[in-house]
């Protein structure tokens, strides 16, 4: 999975547009990110900017707004409707996918601290990247806001985590930054079959964290609501002609989206209402919806070892995020937007015949390695098929959760062999490249790394057999034979990747890597032949039956 984090820093400038797009600029031009989104606001004077990519080039993009915004933005004749305590007001950094929060915690204090040594502005880290509890909240952060800066910082116990420690003439103009890391915020609003704004407050009071106010022995008391880390209104929008239920889930490693959606429909049927459905505000990290996918195919007892777009449309159906308007997940999804929207088709985007007729072609360039991986893709597809089949037969409906964790497993095997598809080709692409490089140790890598791939995908269609032998004995019988062939497929990927191994080990200088290499290999080559003669024979026992 790649490593993706998303920065929403907010500049306190949303009128002079030369300074905004200074500051978009200097985001743009940095490699390895993409700026998503723009969002000036005149009355706050202040601009929300959201961008993503690798956290080495996010953070590096982070810097250099920073940079930029303190250069052109003088506080000391700022003024807006928003608190602002600084130039650049707050610059969290957010995990999407591939990364814990812990290393997101490291990226925004290294961040912290080169602002504060480089750029000479004082901050405070927030949320988790907190190193003290009181830190914590952004609002208490920035208490006073810019006008209250200078008494603050006589404050030792406000005094700054990085940076200067009293206010001077740079501080009076670029004000402080506060730096931190959080999670993922959601906007959504659940469509409610009512107009009345007070029902829609009370499933609003019944499921936000804070709850609602009550009178406890003749005291007034707030009892909290069903939901953690979120926060929740109703209104009523009139473009629709419904009441809503508006909340934001700040926290969707404890309240997922789903399940904040269960719970508001299980809170408005119990007051005579329905939930009709789901409108998402802004950008949603693909996990979201995945999860949200499986779990309404879990509670349907089916399997959730399906592809990737079929998981997300079970998620828009199952939540209706297409009942106000058309819910596109390529331009709603933050990893759909961060992919590579070239022209230029990878193997594993063109058709079958397009892919055959390419291997055909003069280029020597996918061949056998390619191949060979994506014939263990097509083993692991079968294996996988069955399970997915198995899953849903009838009689058998208390082993779905059996064949679903197959499937899943199948899934992830699909995925990562075909990316060594891709990935075979790449690496002979940097053999070529090698060869006219100067440096020899550039060859001797770049043929490491063209042995390594085959050896990968020698290794993870290995695993496809697992699949395979379970579905043979215990999967739907009159699949067996589709399970056998998934067999011959994934022996074809190992003998193919071991060819593939032989003939680029052959150019390795350090022979003994290269032995090691083909050692290896000779194994797992042995290991497959081995397994599949078993599983042969197990199909053949099954189909004389």
């Amino acid at each position: 999975m790649k490593r993706i984090i998303e920065c929403v820093p907010n500049f306190s400038e949303g009128r002079d547009k030369q300074v905004i797009s200074r500051i978009a600029d200097v985001i743009s031009r940095v490699e390895g990110v993409t700026l998503l989104n723009v969002d000036p606001g005149e009355a706050t004077n202040r601009t929300v900017m959201t961008f993503a990519g690798t956290p080495e080039a996010v953070v590096e993009a982070a810097f250099q707004a920073i940079k930029t915004a303190s250069e052109n933005i003088d506080m000391r004749k700022h003024h807006g409707e928003h608190p602002r305590i600084g130039a650049t007001d707050v610059c969290p950094l957010i995990p999407v996918s591939g990364i814990t929060m812990e290393q997101v915690v490291t990226y925004s204090r290294d961040l912290a601290r080169r602002v504060g040594e480089e750029l000479d502005i004082p901050v405070y880290c927030y949320e988790s990247a907190a190193y003290s509890e009181k830190r914590r909240n952004l609002a208490v952060c920035r208490a006073g806001e810019y006008e209250g800066l200078e008494e603050k910082l006589k404050d030792p116990l406000w005094k700054p985590d990085f940076g200067p420690a009293r206010y001077t003439e740079r501080t009076a103009s670029t004000g402080l930054t506060v730096i931190g890391a959080r999670d993922f915020l959601i906007a959504v609003n659940f469509n409610l079959n009512t107009t009345s704004v007070r029902r829609a407050n009370a499933i609003a009071f019944d499921v936000r964290e804070k709850g609602r106010k009550v009178m406890v022995n003749g005291q007034e008391t707030w009892e909290p609501g069903t939901l953690k880390d979120c926060k929740a209104i109703g209104w009523y929008i009139k473009e629709y002609g419904i009441a809503q239920v508006s909340m934001n889930i700040t926290n969707i490693a404890v309240t997922p989206l789903h399940v904040a959606f269960d719970e508001v429909c299980d809170k408005a049927y119990s007051r005579g209402i329905r939930v009709t459905g789901t409108e998402l505000v802004g950008l949603v990290p693909k996990s979201t919806l995945l999860d949200a996918g499986r779990h309404f195919l879990h509670k349907q007892q089916r399997s959730s070892g399906l592809p990737e777009e079929e998981i997300i449309r079970i998620a828009i159906k199952s939540m209706g995020l297409d009942e106000l308007k058309p819910f596109n997940p390529k331009t709603r999804v933050l990893e759909y937007l961060l992919e590579d929207n070239s022209s230029e088709k990878g193997l594993c985007d063109i058709t079958c015949r397009e892919f055959a007729l390419e291997t055909a072609s003069e280029s020597p360039a996918p061949g056998g390695g390619s191949v060979s991986a994506y014939m263990g893709a097509l083993g692991a597809s079968l294996g996988t098929m069955v399970a997915n089949l198995s899953s849903h037969k009838r009689g058998w409906d208390d082993q779905w959760e059996y064949f679903s964790q197959w499937a899943e497993k199948g899934q992830a095997l699909i995925a990562e062999l075909l990316h060594l598809v891709e990935e075979d080709t790449l690496s002979y692409n940097k053999v070529m490249e090698a060869f006219s490089s100067p440096c020899k140790d550039d060859l001797e890598k770049a043929t490491l790394y063209a042995a390594q791939v085959p050896l990968q995908t020698m290794k993870t269609s290995l695993c496809v057999f697992d699949i395979l032998e379970a579905m043979i004995e215990k999967g739907n019988p009159n699949s067996v034979t589709d399970a056998g062939v998934g067999a011959f497929a994934v022996l074809g990927a190992v003998k193919g990747g071991y060819l593939n191994v032989l003939i680029n080990v052959g150019g390795l200088r350090d022979k003994e890597k290269a032995r090691m290499l083909k050692e290896e290999a000779q194994t797992l080559l042995d290991l497959a032949i081995e397994r599949e003669h078993l599983l042969w024979e197990k199909v053949r026992n099954k189909v004389k039956q």
